[in-house]
């Protein structure tokens, strides 16, 4: 009776634990879901990737985006993109065939990739067949799973979000034009 009173006892402690475990590919499935939001209405009210800046993305990630804010893209505006940083374009379609899915771990930061199609309405078919990747650094942090970057196949390699964010600060600070 001891042994079943403390393996039940065991089980309801663990169980909790394990019913509230977030996924890895829960912050970039809550961020393509904007995306898609974004793309299937022309309402200016759409939510933005970083709202939920302190939710999603990592502590780190969340720093370097309110130093780059400080060097807003547009006079009238509190981003520093003046682009769509998922689909890295300023037009496009609804999203179509959007797939999110882990790609490995290396030192702690999983890779999820994520596929999509943004131009299906576009007039010509090489256009409609297109497909955009990226990948996602996540990370667990304070036993959650949050984004460390975003990176963006662009000219034959893979870009990094957080490095184009730093590079804003630093020309922010020079007083230089972007």
């Amino acid at each position: 009776m001891k042994i079943l009173t403390r393996a039940l006892t065991l089980a309801a402690v663990l169980l909790p634990s394990v019913a509230f475990a977030q996924a890895v590919t829960d912050p970039v499935n809550r961020i393509m879901e904007i995306a898609k939001a974004r793309w299937e209405t022309t309402e200016a009210l759409t939510p933005d990737y970083f709202d939920g800046l302190d939710e999603d993305f990592t502590k780190g990630f969340a720093e370097v985006y309110r130093g780059a804010a400080k060097y807003p893209a547009y006079d009238e505006g509190d981003s520093p993109f003046d682009y769509d940083v998922i689909t890295s374009s300023q037009d496009g379609c609804p999203l179509k065939d959007v797939s999110v899915s882990p790609d490995g771990e290396k030192e702690g930061v999983t890779t999820v990739a994520v596929s999509f199609k943004l131009w299906t309405c576009a007039p010509d078919a090489e256009s409609q067949a297109k497909v955009n990747t990226l990948r996602f650094d996540v990370v667990m942090e304070n036993g959650k799973p949050l984004i460390a970057d975003i990176h963006r196949f662009n000219e034959g390699k893979w870009d990094t979000l957080v490095g184009e964010m730093k590079e804003k600060i630093e020309i922010g600070k020079t007083g230089e034009q972007q």
